[in-house]
């Protein structure tokens, strides 16, 4: 008999839990059942991989040993399941996700499309709402993976760059600025903004990029803090400010002739957005095809 990687990957929940209750609840089984697998890959491997007490587990020599090894089998299957995903358009499957604002409400909707021809037996479930929120429900088991603005800090959690996305300056139709292409920040300051509220994806992208340039964002004359990349826009379009956002997020409106888009002379923002899920899951082989996707194709036919 070979040995389990269903039972390896059981063995690196534990260690990496620290605990046989939360390892369960992180693989959606039993306690038992947990405790048994390991069990019977303790009594394949002939050692103890634990030191068990009432209070606490901690690895043996023997588990120690063999912990890189299971995760680098975790990592080997993950690979291998994005290596076989690009080869069939046979896959079936319910794929749920969580995505924030922007990416959930301007840029997948783009790519849904194309993907579901490519894919056509993958059905979506998609659910919009901001990064706490995703990272909370993935945490909590309620959501497989998410989509988000910025990178997210967490011992759990698996972060990974797979979208490109650039802010922009945007005008309305008919400002002083918009007989331009690129401003300068002096330029840009005479004029009122409008921005998403603070601690957004988008914000901070902005103010960081800002101050990295050496530009005090302090001297910006802030006259709305919205919490919707719509909202914003619509207050743009109105005429009663500026604001800085996601290019993909305005295409609509450009087409249209209601805004304008421009560059800031001497800053670019860019930045990425990011697949997080939880470290120690094994994603669904729908999810793994739709990442794959998302990291190889040339999206910009799409955004």
């Amino acid at each position: 008999m070979a040995i389990n990687f269903h039972q390896l990957h059981i063995f690196y929940t534990v260690a990496d839990k620290g605990s046989f209750s939360h390892a369960a609840a992180a693989l959606h089984m039993t306690q038992p059942a947990v405790t048994m697998q390991v069990q019977s890959l303790e009594d394949y491997l002939g050692v103890k991989l634990f030191h068990r007490s009432t209070k606490k587990i901690e690895l043996s020599e023997a588990g120690r040993a063999l912990l890189p090894y299971a995760r680098r089998c975790i990592e080997l299957v993950r690979e291998t399941e994005a290596a076989m995903s690009r080869f069939t358009t046979m896959i079936e499957g319910r794929m749920q996700l969580g995505a924030s604002l922007t990416v959930g409400e301007y840029v997948l909707p783009r790519l849904l499309g194309p993907f579901n021809k490519e894919y056509p037996n993958i059905s979506v479930s998609m659910k919009v709402m901001n990064t706490t929120q995703i990272l909370e429900e993935i945490l909590n088991h309620q959501l497989t993976f998410g989509l988000v603005e910025a990178q997210v800090n967490h011992p759990d959690v698996h972060t990974e760059p797979v979208l490109s996305d650039e802010l922009k300056l945007i005008v309305p139709a008919g400002h002083p600025l918009a007989e331009r292409d690129t401003a300068a920040f002096e330029d840009v300051l005479l004029y009122p903004f409008i921005l998403r509220e603070k601690g957004s994806g988008t914000r901070r992208v902005m103010e960081e990029e800002l101050e990295r340039c050496g530009f005090d964002t302090g001297r910006m004359r802030i006259v709305m803090e919205l919490g919707s990349t719509g909202a914003v826009k619509s207050a743009v379009e109105s005429g009663l400010g500026i604001t800085i956002l996601s290019q993909s997020s305005v295409k609509h409106e450009v087409a249209l002739g209601l805004v304008k888009v421009l560059n800031i002379e001497e800053v670019a923002f860019r930045r990425s957005f990011y697949s997080i899920y939880l470290a120690t899951t094994l994603l669904p082989i729908s999810a793994v095809t739709f990442l794959t996707f998302l990291r190889e194709r040339d999206l910009s036919q799409w955004l």
